[in-house]
């Protein structure tokens, strides 16, 4: 597994290297040994699956505060997605900064989102589907989120948003009372 870092501190895109042969490909999906550079003593507690239907959907931006906060790592594993993450650490030097990457079943990329982290996605293809392994377990007391429009983040979505739930449109914009998180 090859590991990039990104320009926020503690995200990485982690591509696997496929076995191809006449039969298919065969590739890691995870490895505790290659990837404890990223994990550290994090341990993964939850396999969470999606399926999004609608081209143009976006799911996000969610995220969880502490002592609940979360490592996620996330992978498309059939069609693509346009994955968005938000650093939301207080103190960081790249709070409120955006990076965004396309997942796909094709190129096997998978996203680290580190705690602190807010992350969401937009479906690029019909019937996309998504996994997350969790470092933690959901908690509905420590839930928060970001409106995926918010025009503080300007986040540039590649697609017209087609389908967003009422919930995710509804997500406060940030204003002056919003802190961040410290972990």
């Amino acid at each position: 597994m090859k590991i990039e870092k990104l320009p926020l501190c503690g995200a990485a895109v982690i591509e696997a290297e496929p076995f191809m042969d006449h039969r298919g490909v065969f590739a890691r999906f995870f490895c505790e040994k290659e990837l404890s550079e990223l994990i550290e003593d994090r341990h993964f507690v939850n396999v969470n699956f999606s399926r999004t239907l609608k081209k143009g959907a976006i799911r996000g931006l969610h995220f969880q505060y502490p002592p609940k906060a979360e490592m996620k790592l996330v992978r498309c594993i059939r069609g693509s997605v346009y994955d968005v993450i938000v650093d939301i650490r207080k103190d960081s030097p790249t709070f409120l900064k955006w990076f965004g990457i396309e997942l796909s079943a094709d190129n096997m990329k998978m996203l680290c989102v580190p705690e602190g982290f807010a992350h969401g996605f937009q479906v690029l293809e019909e019937s996309s589907e998504m996994l997350y392994l969790h470092s933690e377990f959901y908690s509905k007391e420590h839930e928060g989120a970001l409106n995926y429009s918010d025009p503080l983040l300007a986040i540039t979505w590649p697609v017209e948003s087609a389908d967003v739930s009422e919930r995710d449109k509804n997500h406060k914009m940030i204003d002056d009372d919003f802190r961040g998180v410290i972990l």
